[in-house]
């Protein structure tokens, strides 16, 4: 018996693609419906519809320590706003 092997290539889809996949779903449609409809399999588009899920999580918590340290800075920039308006105040003081 001879084997015979068929090789396949795996498709490559580019961003743009799978972004409008994902948009479709987010939009509504079902994942079947959607898989259908663009020619690829459900589980390939359940993966994609995941990995954004994810990459959102992790942009929320890039944008969540951005704006603790944005918080930390205003706290400092006040505390030297307040000692300079002291100080004008004494120094003003002074003078009259």
């Amino acid at each position: 018996m001879k084997k015979i092997t068929i090789t396949q290539k795996r498709r490559k889809y580019d961003k743009g693609f799978k972004e409008e996949a994902i948009k479709l779903v987010s939009g509504g449609r079902s994942v079947p419906e959607v898989a259908r409809t663009m020619g690829i399999g459900e589980n390939l588009l359940y993966k994609w519809r995941s990995e954004h899920q994810t990459t959102l999580c992790l942009s929320d918590a890039t944008a969540q320590t951005e704006i603790e340290q944005l918080r930390k800075q205003l706290r400092s920039v006040e505390t030297e706003r307040d000692i300079l308006k002291k100080a004008l105040l004494i120094f003003g003081r002074g003078t009259l």
